[in-house]
Parts: structure tokens; sequence; C-alpha cells
């Protein structure tokens, strides 16, 4: 079974309201721009990426939760942040029975995520930096990330 169809059986399966917002989310998301793809990863969460990870999706007991794996980094002037609001990376919406979801404004939102994981990858890029990096690279990235993408590359080889 593809991400997408386990995706689609995820919400067949949540008979309440809860499987109608998840929908709802999942076709704002999709709408939103033609190159996102869906994953399913950690055993059982709908995730949404183009560049990168965009967000995750998941339906808890009273809520549906959409995280935003950078919702720290990006402009949010509907307010639709709700959720996770003191960490220095995601962002959530958690949407309740009842909600009504403010489909332009997730849109938006999502567009500045694909927005800002392009932006990450060109910097990344420019900084000569492969996308399918190590996980060796990753963590000395993580380790110099305050640092200029100069303080990163080794010095150029002079022959004698």
């Amino acid at each position: 079974m593809n991400p997408s169809e386990r995706i689609d059986q995820l919400i067949a399966e949540l008979t309440d309201w809860r499987g109608k917002t998840l929908a709802s989310v999942r076709k704002s998301i999709l709408a939103a721009d033609r190159e996102i793809i869906e994953e399913w990863k950690w055993m059982g969460s709908p995730v949404w990426s183009r560049d990168g990870m965009i967000a995750v999706g998941n339906a808890h007991k009273d809520k549906v939760k959409l995280t935003f794996a950078h919702g720290a980094s990006l402009p949010d002037p509907d307010k639709l942040f709700n959720a996770g609001l003191e960490g220095n990376a995601r962002r959530a919406i958690d949407f309740f029975e009842g909600d009504k979801i403010n489909e332009r404004a997730l849109k938006n939102l999502v567009r500045a995520a694909i927005d800002y994981n392009q932006r990450k990858l060109k910097k990344e890029s420019a900084c000569g930096r492969s996308s399918e990096s190590t996980q060796k690279q990753k963590d000395m990235r993580r380790r110099l990330s305050s640092r200029s993408c100069l303080a990163v590359r080794s010095p150029p080889l002079r022959s004698a």
C-alpha cells in the first residue's frame, strides 16, 4: 500500500469528526501546491513534503494536530498556530470538534513552509552542501550551525 492509500485508510477508519477534519486539512495542503508529496512515517503518521518536510498530521482522542516542522520560522499573519508555541522549531495547529478550517490561511502557511524549505536548500547548495547528506555531515552541520558556511568548508588543496 502506498502512502496516499494509507492516509485514505486512516481517514476511513476515523469515522467521527476527526476523519472529516483530517480529510479537509489534507485537501487544503494538497491544493496549496501540486508538487507536494504524501509520505507515511513514524508507524502511522501522514506527512506532507516538498523539498523537505512541511507538516505531519495526527488524530488524537480530542483533536487533530497538524505540526509544521519549521513552524517557528514561518510567518503566521492569520494566527493559525495555537499549539507548540514555546518550541524553537515546530509549531502546531490543534483542530477541535466544530472548528472551521481557514483554507486560504492554511494554504498560505503551507506555501510559506515550501518557501522556507526551498530557501534552506539554496543556502545549503550555496555552501557546497549536498541535499543527500550523510548523518556525519548532518551532525557536523548541527554543531557548526552558528557559523557561516565559509567556516564549514575545507581549505582548497594546493599543489607544490
